[in-house]
C-alpha cells in the first residue's frame, strides 16, 4: 500500500531531488518548455504550478516572499514568473502546464517527455 506516499522520489535522495525540482522549474521559466523523463515531468509540473498559484496573487510582499523561498537560486526567473508567466494565467484556475509524451530513450528505454506553458 502507498498511504501517504504522494511523490515520486526519482532515485535521489531529498536534497537532490529538492534542488533538481527547483533548477527544472527555473529552466523551464526561463525557456518556456524542457525535455525530460515522464516520471520527472510530472514531479516538476507540480512544483511548477505550485510556483504560478503563488506568483498570480501579484507582486505583493508576501508571495514574492514564498516564492523566493521555493526558487533561491535565480532572482531573474522569478522576476520572469512574476512579470510574463503569471500574469497570462490570471483567469486560469489551473492545469498551467502540459506534458507531451516523446516516445522512449534509445540508450536505457526510458520514457522521455516534453514538459511545456499551455
Amino acid at each position: 500500500m502507498r498511504h501517504l506516499n504522494s511523490r515520486k522520489k526519482l532515485n535521489m535522495k531529498s536534497s537532490y531531488r529538492k534542488a533538481y525540482l527547483r533548477n527544472q522549474v527555473i529552466h523551464l521559466i526561463n525557456f518556456g518548455h524542457i525535455t525530460l523523463s515522464l516520471a520527472g515531468a510530472k514531479e516538476v509540473r507540480r512544483f511548477a504550478e505550485k510556483m504560478v498559484t503563488i506568483a498570480k496573487v501579484g507582486t505583493d510582499f508576501n508571495a514574492r516572499r514564498r516564492a523566493q523561498q521555493l526558487l533561491p537560486y535565480s532572482d531573474v526567473a522569478l522576476d520572469k514568473l512574476f512579470a510574463d508567466v503569471a500574469p497570462q494565467y490570471a483567469q486560469r484556475p489551473g492545469g498551467y502546464t502540459r506534458i507531451l509524451r516523446l516516445g522512449r530513450r534509445p540508450s536505457d528505454t526510458c520514457s522521455m517527455a516534453l514538459l511545456q506553458w499551455v
